[in-house]
């Protein structure tokens, strides 16, 4: 029993988070979007520090999942490099910075428990299929088109608000018309330290 319930995660994972144009088919009561459907999103970006975070988003999810993953692009126009380390969203309990990865044909993820440098004049993008934030726990689902409030974590720059737009199930890119809050320091966790 314990393997078909292990088949049946690792099935809703994939479908969570894979964009692989070999996924033809979808889990009952899944719909697969076509990367192609999928529209880009403004360019919407926050600044803290030397690091520019742009259009964050996330992926609607089924009734009843525990987890989501959460996308955007950093970029960091400094000299010194700083590390994504977590952050926080409304409807999980945490978030990890987690890395997907194919290796002999086997999907595997796995938490960065030091986090993802970000190198100096380097841009990072988190999307599906590879580096993401790991939304635990999950309080609620996601719905199309309504944006989740959240916070990135870095090492030293500290941390930012942010509002993630909400894509459909398979969407390869930001939803288009997402429109984040003005961007500011998060006042409770700036200084470049993070405390969990």
């Amino acid at each position: 029993m314990h393997k078909i319930i292990l088949g049946a995660a690792i099935a809703a994972t994939a479908a969570l988070f894979s964009t692989s144009p070999f996924l033809t088919h979808a889990a009952p009561g899944i719909r697969l979007v076509s990367s192609a459907v999928a529209q880009t999103a403004p360019e919407q970006s926050y600044k803290l520090g030397a690091l520019t975070i742009t259009a964050p988003w996330t992926r609607v999810t089924p009734k009843g999942a525990r987890v989501a993953a959460g996308y955007v692009r950093i970029t960091n126009t400094g000299a010194e490099p700083d590390r994504l380390v977590g952050g926080a969203f409304d409807l999980s309990a945490r978030v990890e910075v987690h890395e997907m990865s194919v290796d002999g044909g086997v999907m595997r993820m796995r938490e960065l428990s030091k986090g993802l440098e970000i190198a100096p004049g380097a841009s990072v993008e988190l999307k599906p299929g590879g580096y993401h934030l790991m939304f635990m726990d999950m309080k609620g689902a996601l719905e199309v088109g309504k944006p989740v409030k959240g916070r990135i974590t870095f090492e030293k720059a500290g941390s930012i608000d942010v509002e993630f737009g909400v894509a459909p199930l398979g969407a390869a890119t930001a939803p288009s018309g997402a429109r984040p809050a003005a961007a500011k320091p998060a006042a409770a966790h700036g200084g470049g330290h993070n405390h969990h």
